[in-house]
């Protein structure tokens, strides 16, 4: 039986922003994969979409990623932007006082 990867990541990527779409589980073993993808992407960009519509799951390792890559992106002077927050993920954020950061964009399509 072929084993399925627990994150995949699509990437669409423009001269000033970028869109990353995420699907499955954002925990300790694809947090990596995540910060790989996108760390890269805020520099030179303005914008950088984290699209979570199809994450299932989140860690607090993943959640600690999406802020290290916000982080990362104001650094930048780039906008990290998390949308489609599924409502468990987002009481994730809000209980860990984080959903201030990414509230205004992370509301219900």
């Amino acid at each position: 039986m072929r084993e399925q990867k627990e994150l995949t990541l699509d990437v669409d990527a423009a001269t000033d922003a970028a869109t990353v779409r995420c699907h499955g589980r954002l925990t300790v073993t694809s947090a990596d994969e995540l910060r790989k993808t996108v760390k890269p992407l805020v520099s030179g960009r303005r914008t950088v979409t984290l699209d979570l519509g199809e994450v299932t799951l989140m860690d607090s390792v993943g959640l600690g990623t999406v802020v290290s890559l916000y982080v990362s992106a104001r650094n930048a002077n780039c906008q990290l932007l998390v949308v489609n927050i599924r409502p468990r993920i987002r009481e994730l954020f809000n209980v860990s006082h984080l959903l201030p950061l990414f509230e205004s964009a992370g509301g219900p399509v």
